[in-house]
Formats: C-alpha cells, structure tokens, sequence
C-alpha cells in the first residue's frame, strides 16, 4: 500500500534479525542499458518514533531512482523488519547498520538519515569511515546533547513495567495517537499530516511487538550526547534543520555544526519546519539533498550557513 512505483521489498539478515528494504527493480528506473549496480548508491534511513519505517523517506527518495542505487530499510524493531522481543540499545543499531551498509553496498556510499538515527550514523561514520563518502542529515541530534536531560513524565512512566504495553498499545499504537504525535511533534504545521501519512505510521505501530523499540526510544534508552562524539567525524557532511523541530531546538544544531566546520561543511535552516521535512515539504527536501549531493562532491573548506 505505502510502496513507491517501481520498488519492491528485500533483505539481508544481521546478527539481531532480518532487515526488509525498499530497492529500484526494472520499469520504470532502470533497463538493461542502466543497471542499478552500476550506479552510486543513497541509503535513506529514517528516524524513531511510534510507527517509524522506511515509508519516512518513501516521498524522497523516487526522485533519485533514475540516478542512483536506492535502498531504504526498515531498522531494526521499525516497519517490516525483525522486531526482537529485547531492550534496544544504541550498539544494536550501531552495529547492525554497520551490518546492513557492508552487506548491500560495495564501498564508500552517501547517506541520507534523520533524526536519531542520523546522530548514530555520525558515531558510524566515526568508527567505520570506509563506508561513507557523504552524510545528508535532517536534525541530527542525540537527544542528550550538551548534557541536557530529556526525560519526561511520560517517559518515566513509559519505564513502569506493564504499564509501558498499556500505554503503548493505548496511546500510542491507535490512529488517534499517532495522528496527535504528527501533529503535535513531528510536523510544524498539523494541516500538513495527511491520511496515508497516519496510516503508513499506524501499520508500522502495530507489528508484533513493535512496542520494544518505540518505548526503548521513549524511555531514553537511546539517547547520547552528541557533542561529545561530533568533533571526530570526519566526513564531509551537510546539515538540515526544521526551526520548529519539537525535540531538539535549532540553536542546539548550530551548536552541534559549530564544532566541526571541517566535516560539516553545510548547515541548512528550514522555516515553518518540524523533524521530518522528507515528510512535511518533501520537494523541499529533494532539491537540498540534489544540491548537496552536487556540493559534497566538490568539497568545499568551509561551513556555511
């Protein structure tokens, strides 16, 4: 239902579990005469949140498919993809999308990611810079950058054992409250969630137990401070920033930039946007991500906002 024209699902299994990805197969993208392994390769990796998947980026990344190699997977515990019963931890995303660039991919690649996950993918990058040629990043941030405490009411009430399901499969996991959750703290404008968007959402949220993840994410289990780990990348990067992200403010991302104006050669400042521009102004998104995949490449010296 939520699968783009001309993509189709696969997968490679890490050590946590199998991880389902959208790929480009035949008509339209690609012919005998433009094979998608003979092209450079974009990951687009989406962020956390109730009922995240790769339908994030499910706006986006068609634009590219008749340029580039497109793979765009459901992490571990989203979408389609595995959902072990477990406590998630930040090495388990760490490692298995290691695990998933070093299956699908032959050499260096750009990616494309938001969020949490493109604060994981910086820590990546770190460790593993043979994989990464270039990182697009919407609102990167480790949720705990600079030392500030994220933790809210309701995110210690999530950590009640028995109570967390309950709330999870009440609040969170039913259109109502994925449809506030868009509203209220993903988007900037709520006029902007349309149906598909809650529904795409909803379908993740209710996969057999979906809930370990998501509450593994609200509860803070994930979330790192950034700034401690930002100065190492060494990538060249470009940043993009929603003014209005709910969950970490844009002064938070000059911050985060200001750190590392080598690798961070871009920081980009989105007005009337929330934390996921790719949903929210998606012609937007692609035409930065066009010009800095073009931009990138040159490497500029120098940060610019």
């Amino acid at each position: 239902m939520f699968q783009p024209l001309g993509f189709e699902q696969s997968s490679v299994i890490t050590s946590l579990g199998r991880m389902m990805y959208y790929t480009t197969v035949g008509s339209p993208w690609q012919d005998e005469m433009t094979a998608s392994q003979d092209r450079e390769t974009l990951v687009f990796l989406h962020g956390f949140g109730g009922g995240s998947s790769a339908y994030e980026w499910s706006k986006v990344y068609p634009a590219f498919a008749a340029e580039y190699r497109i793979l765009a997977p459901d992490l571990l515990g989203w979408g389609f993809s595995s959902h072990p019963a477990r406590n998630y931890t930040i090495e388990d995303y760490l490692t298995t999308i290691r695990e998933f660039l070093q299956q699908t991919c032959n050499g260096a690649v750009t990616v494309i990611a938001s969020s949490l996950t493109a604060a994981f993918t910086i820590r990546l990058a770190i460790a593993h810079p043979e994989l990464f040629k270039s990182l697009i990043l919407t609102t990167p941030a480790g949720l705990a950058d600079f030392g500030q405490n994220s933790r809210s009411l309701f995110a210690q009430l999530i950590g009640i054992p028995i109570l967390d399901q309950l709330i999870y499969s009440t609040g969170v996991a039913t259109e109502a409250g994925i449809r506030s959750f868009l509203e209220q703290r993903q988007f900037a404008k709520p006029n902007r969630v349309y149906e598909e968007i809650v529904q795409a959402y909803l379908e993740s949220a209710k996969q057999p137990n979906a809930e370990y993840a998501a509450l593994s994410f609200v509860r803070g289990d994930l979330s790192f401070d950034l700034s401690l780990y930002i100065q190492q990348l060494t990538i060249p990067t470009a940043i993009i920033w929603g003014q209005k992200s709910q969950f970490t403010g844009l002064e938070v991302g000059r911050r985060l930039a200001q750190l590392n104006p080598q690798a961070i050669k871009f920081f980009q400042e989105l007005e009337d946007v929330g934390l996921t521009p790719q949903l929210e102004l998606p012609a937007v998104t692609i035409g930065f991500i066009r010009k800095y995949l073009s931009l990138l490449s040159e490497s500029p010296t120098s940060v610019t906002y």
